[in-house]
C-alpha cells in the first residue's frame, strides 16, 4: 500500500490509503538536550521559523495514520485534527515545534493507539491525555517536561512510554499504568528510583544517564527482564534478589568497585577479577547477556578473559559488545 506524501510546501497527493506522511527536506541536526541546563535547545545552522497551513487538507476524515515529520509546525490549530476523530489511530509529530497541545483537540481523538512527539517544545502536556483511554505508546523524548504528566491514570492501556532527555526529577504518576512492558526515563535528572511498585508487567526500564545512588524499590517486578542505569552515580549492587526473570542489566561507568548482588553488566567500574562469577551467576538461567569490558578483569587478561567467562557462565549467548 502506497503512502501519501509531500515533499514541499504547496505539493500534495491526494490520499489513497489510510495513512498520510507528511515530511518536509533538509531536517537539520538538533543539539541534544543538556538535562543540566534549562535553555532551550538550538537547531544548529536552522533558521526555519513554524509553518502554519493545513498540510492535511487533501487527506480523507477516514485516515487512520497521520505522520508529520519536521514539518516545521508550530500550532496543530490548522491541521483540523478533529475531523480525523472517528478513524485516526496513530499521530506523529516528531521534529516539529509544537509546545501546546490544545486539550479540547485531544479529547475528540478518543481512537489514538500512538501518540509520538519526539523532539518538539513541550514543557507540561495539561489535560491532553485525559481521554486518550485506548493509548498504547507514548513518546514524549527530547522535550522540555520538568515532570512526568499527570493524567495517565485514564492510560491503563499504555505498555510503552518514552521520556527520553527531558528535565524530569521524580518518577511518579505512573501507577496506573499497570499494563506497561516498556518505561523509558534515560538523560533526566532522577535521583531515586521510586514508585513503580504498581508495575507489576514491566520488562524494561531504561534509567542511563540519572542522578541515581542506589538499587532500590525493584523487588515488585518480577517480569524485568532489561534494567538499563549505566552513566549514574550507584556505588553497590543490592536489592535485586527478587528479579529471577532477568536476562540484561547494563551499570557502566557508576562507582562499582566489587562484586556482590546480582551484578550482570558492570563494564567501565573497577572489578579487578573474575573469581566470583560462578558462584553468583551461575545459577541465573536466563542470564544470557555480560558487559565487563573496561574493567581490570579485562584490560589485565586480554587474551583469556572472554575464555574464563564462557567457561564460569555457559548461558550466556553475548559478552559485551561483540
Amino acid at each position: 500500500m502506497s503512502t501519501p506524501k509531500i515533499d514541499q510546501p504547496g505539493e500534495t497527493e491526494v490520499a489513497s490509503s489510510k495513512s498520510a506522511r507528511v515530511l518536509l527536506p533538509g531536517a537539520e541536526i538538533v543539539q541534544p538536550v543538556d538535562p543540566e541546563s534549562d535553555e532551550e535547545p538550538v537547531e544548529e545552522g536552522s533558521t526555519d521559523e513554524p509553518q502554519e497551513g493545513d498540510f492535511l487538507e487533501d487527506f480523507p476524515d477516514e485516515t487512520e495514520d497521520l505522520e508529520l515529520v519536521h514539518a516545521r509546525i508550530g500550532s496543530l490549530t490548522n491541521l483540523r485534527l478533529p475531523r480525523f476523530a472517528n478513524y485516526l489511530k496513530r499521530l506523529c509529530l516528531r521534529q516539529n515545534f509544537v509546545s501546546f497541545l490544545d486539550p479540547e483537540v485531544f479529547s475528540l481523538l478518543t481512537n489514538l493507539e500512538e501518540l509520538d512527539l519526539y523532539d518538539n517544545k513541550l514543557k507540561t502536556v495539561g489535560d491532553a491525555l485525559l481521554k486518550l483511554s485506548k493509548l498504547e505508546t507514548l513518546d514524549l523524548s527530547f522535550n522540555l517536561l520538568k515532570a512526568i504528566p499527570e493524567g495517565f491514570a485514564s492510560l491503563t492501556f499504555l505498555h510503552t512510554v518514552y521520556f527520553v532527555q527531558n528535565r524530569i526529577s521524580k518518577i511518579n504518576g505512573l501507577e496506573s499504568c499497570v499494563n506497561l512492558r516498556s518505561l523509558e526515563l534515560g538523560g533526566n535528572k532522577i535521583r531515586r528510583i521510586e514508585n513503580l511498585e504498581s508495575l507489576v508487567n514491566l520488562e524494561e526500564l531504561w534509567l542511563g544517564k540519572n542522578k541515581i545512588t542506589k538499587l532500590e524499590n525493584l523487588g515488585t517486578l518480577k517480569k524485568l527482564k532489561i534494567l538499563s542505569l549505566q552513566s549514574n552515580r550507584i556505588t553497590k549492587l543490592e536489592n535485586m534478589e527478587e528479579l529471577d526473570d532477568l536476562e540484561q542489566l547494563y551499570l557502566s561507568h557508576n562507582g562499582v568497585k566489587k562484586l556482590e548482588g546480582l551484578e550482570k553488566n558492570i563494564n567501565g567500574n573497577e572489578i579487578p577479577d573474575l573469581l566470583a562469577l560462578e558462584p553468583q551467576l551461575g545459577a541465573i538461567k536466563s542470564l544470557e547477556t555480560l558487559y565487563l569490558e573496561a574493567n581490570p578483569c579485562q584490560t589485565k587478561d586480554m587474551t583469556g578473559y572472554r575464555r574464563k567467562i564462557m567457561l564460569a557462565l555457559p548461558q550466556l549467548k553475548q559478552i559485551d559488545a561483540t
